[in-house]
């Protein structure tokens, strides 16, 4: 039997990238996005298109409904989908962080919970968390983007513990900066996520050169992808993977470096003095 896999935020970038890799390798491949409009290209590979809105609970469900309703089985889930919202804490709009946390946490929970079930069933599976080291390592102007992904980070380590007794495997990914539309959809966001700047408006060049960081010297999209399939077809999986510019190296500063010495740096880097 075809394994199957269930990849949420293929329009471009990272999940993209994955299912053609899955395809590839001769998996049936189901590709999400808002709109199956944007999964043409994988369409015309062989992949099937799933209309997804993680913003949407019923869509969620119906989506993945969709798929076992075709498949009878799920044997991997990843959990790509999601975004970046960018600015300051304290002058954040509070619907903008929750966007984020929905998009980013809680949208993907309600994926997994809606998959869960038949993996039980099967005895297997594997649910892969598309987390970040800025989850890790959080840095000015990106609190929202980074404490959602902190916090998936520690759902998804909960969860391996949990699901372990029903033969199912929870990955965390943390890739660090991979090329993509990452930035420039962050950048995107800026004119609604900095709306009620006051206090930092004086901040704003680096707040966007904040949404810009992660595409500087970031390792190529296929690389990436080329990598994290490899890793993902082994009959044993490590529990975390870090791929990706900076992937190792942030996480090393948050452990060794002396808070008050890091905190100087980053301070000193985006100019907040």
């Amino acid at each position: 039997m075809k394994r199957t896999v269930l990849i949420t935020g293929c329009s471009s970038g990272i999940g993209e990238a994955l299912a053609h890799n899955f395809l590839n390798a001769g998996w049936t491949v189901y590709a999400t996005a808002r709109k199956t409009d944007a999964l043409h290209n994988l369409t015309s590979l062989g992949a099937h298109p799933i209309a997804m809105n993680l913003m949407d609970e019923a869509s969620v469900t119906a989506a993945v409904g969709q798929v076992l309703d075709g498949a009878n089985h799920i044997d991997m889930l990843i959990n790509n989908a999601g975004y970046g919202a960018m600015g300051p804490m304290a002058e954040m709009p509070v619907d903008e962080l929750r966007r984020q946390y929905q998009a980013n946490l809680f949208g993907q929970m309600a994926v997994t919970q809606a998959v869960v079930p038949s993996m039980i069933d099967k005895g297997s599976g594997h649910i892969i968390n598309i987390g970040s080291v800025s989850g890790i390592l959080p840095t000015p102007f990106s609190g929202a983007y980074a404490s959602s992904k902190a916090a998936f980070h520690a759902v998804s380590d909960t969860l391996r513990l949990e699901l372990a007794p029903f033969g199912i495997s929870v990955v965390t990914v943390q890739p660090g900066g991979i090329a993509s539309q990452f930035s420039a959809n962050a950048e995107a966001q800026l004119k609604e996520t900095t709306r009620n700047l006051n206090y930092y408006a004086a901040s704003m060049e680096a707040i966007v050169k904040r949404t810009r960081i992660s595409q500087e010297s970031a390792m190529p999209l296929d690389q990436f992808a080329g990598k994290l399939t490899a890793i993902l077809l082994k009959d044993t999986i490590p529990p975390v993977i870090r791929l990706g510019t900076h992937s190792t190296l942030l996480p090393f500063l948050q452990k060794w470096i002396p808070t008050r010495r890091r905190d100087a740096i980053l301070m000193k880097k985006f100019k907040l003095k």
